[in-house]
């Protein structure tokens, strides 16, 4: 056992948080500025248009990140676990199935979506003189999506393997080879959304040229074994219980984002979806530390619940929210105050200017005490309980925010979509609250 993953059981709770969740933060900070960043570039030098693209787009090709990602956080949590346990050949057995299931299952996932790429698109709701630009963005990106599969399985590995600086980078170096590649691109080439889309790829592709090195590094324990390179149903299916969990939240989003969107462009336009783009880009930005957090502290939780030192798990969970909601209560101060300078740095379209900082102020209402609700989703999670995990990940999106979005509109109109944020958002966050509460005195 290296010293970095014996740490995680012998290290200050408090400490070990703040090491764990920073690197994490900080990369979803960059990604979130590259986000950000990506669609000032896009909504300043190319037009409102290309930000309702973005919003459409984006959500198609995270689903196939989405793949990567149930698969990486699945097989993290067995990691997490197998260290603790001192099981490396489970471990290593856990990896190599990682690495077989995400290859497949996104080059297969991409191939799909470009045959399909009409229907999709319209489904997602690419309307109007929307369709048009989506498509030349999403054909470009969609042949880069398994690259951005494979980091996002790697990076919850990488985490439990005790390296959050490496996982840190690789959201670090996508973020701004992304941000270069747009300058070039749209600025300096005059390339419109085709550079934009090439800007995207090229950052997938780049962070996936670092993880490779990682793993093939000395700096990794979990290097492939020929031994291990073999499908095992026993760890698939632990991974696909566990995983389905980031993957059915996924899902939830993405048919969350097939009735938004639509929704958007019946009662706002192509105006409509540029806001909720805007948004959409400061939710990820606004909420990065306490994201940081959630991600940082399954790696500690996961391992001291393997090694049994229940002690420490809570302990852990109590502290990372605490943290977490005072972040999250700072960043909330920030959007009530400034929401028309947010506005303005995405774009010059008036229309768009003058509905996005009420929207902004009403979505991000409840966000000082989402922390709960984000870790809370997340502990059950780390220690392998799947079902609850499960439900209360999908507790926002798909039983309470969904619903809403089908009623509320129709007797508000346009209003009627922001207020069902914060409702869904207080709702869930009550009810994660509850459990967490009940599984938590049981140690």
């Amino acid at each position: 056992m290296t010293t970095a993953t014996n740490n995680l059981g012998t290290k200050p709770i408090g400490p070990l948080i703040r090491q764990q969740s920073i690197p994490a933060a900080i990369g979803i900070l960059v990604m979130s500025l590259n986000m950000i960043i990506d669609t000032i570039f896009v909504g300043n030098c190319i037009g409102a248009v290309a930000i309702a693209v973005i919003t459409v787009v984006l959500p198609i090709v995270f689903l196939i990140s989405a793949i990567g990602m149930a698969v990486g956080v699945g097989g993290a949590s067995i990691i997490s676990r197998a260290l603790g346990a001192n099981d490396y050949e489970k471990a290593h057995l856990t990896f190599a199935n990682q690495v077989i299931l995400t290859v497949g299952m996104s080059i297969l996932m991409a191939a799909l979506g470009l045959i399909f790429q009409d229907e999709i698109l319209t489904l997602f709701g690419a309307k109007g003189n929307v369709l048009a630009p989506a498509k030349k963005y999403y054909t470009i990106v969609m042949y880069c999506a398994p690259f951005l599969g494979m980091v996002m399985t790697a990076n919850p590995i990488i985490r439990a393997e005790g390296k959050p600086t490496f996982s840190m980078t690789t959201m670090l170096i996508p973020a701004f080879a992304n941000i270069i590649m747009d300058y070039m691109f749209i600025i300096v080439l005059d390339w419109g959304i085709e550079g934009a889309a090439l800007a995207t790829s090229i950052s997938y592709a780049s962070s996936f040229a670092f993880v490779l090195w990682f793993f093939l590094s000395k700096h990794s324990q979990m290097q492939l074994k020929l031994r291990c390179l073999r499908l095992d149903w026993t760890i698939i299916k632990e991974i696909a219980s566990l995983g389905s969990v980031t993957l059915a939240r996924q899902s939830v989003v993405s048919l969350l984002s097939i009735i938004l969107n639509n929704a958007l462009y019946k009662y706002g336009g192509p105006s409509g979806l540029a806001v909720y783009g805007i948004i959409g880009r400061m939710l990820m930005f606004a909420l990065f530390p306490v994201l940081g957090i959630a991600q940082g502290f399954m790696p500690i939780t996961g391992y001291n619940y393997g090694a049994k030192q229940f002690d420490r798990a809570k302990e852990t969970v109590h502290k990372s929210i605490l943290y977490g909601t005072v972040v999250a209560g700072i960043t909330f101060v920030f959007i009530m105050l400034f929401p028309e300078l947010i506005a303005k740095a995405f774009t010059k379209d008036e229309e768009v200017l003058k509905l996005t900082p009420g929207a902004l102020r009403m979505v991000f209402a409840v966000t000082p005490f989402i922390a709960l609700q984000l870790i809370g989703s997340s502990y059950f999670q780390s220690i392998g309980k799947a079902l609850p995990a499960l439900l209360l990940t999908l507790s926002k999106q798909g039983f309470f925010l969904i619903p809403l979005l089908l009623i509320l509109p129709n007797y508000y109109g346009l209003w009627g979509i922001w207020i069902s944020f914060p409702i869904a958002d207080f709702l869930s966050t009550a009810v994660t609250g509850f459990f967490l509460r009940k599984e938590l005195s049981q140690y």
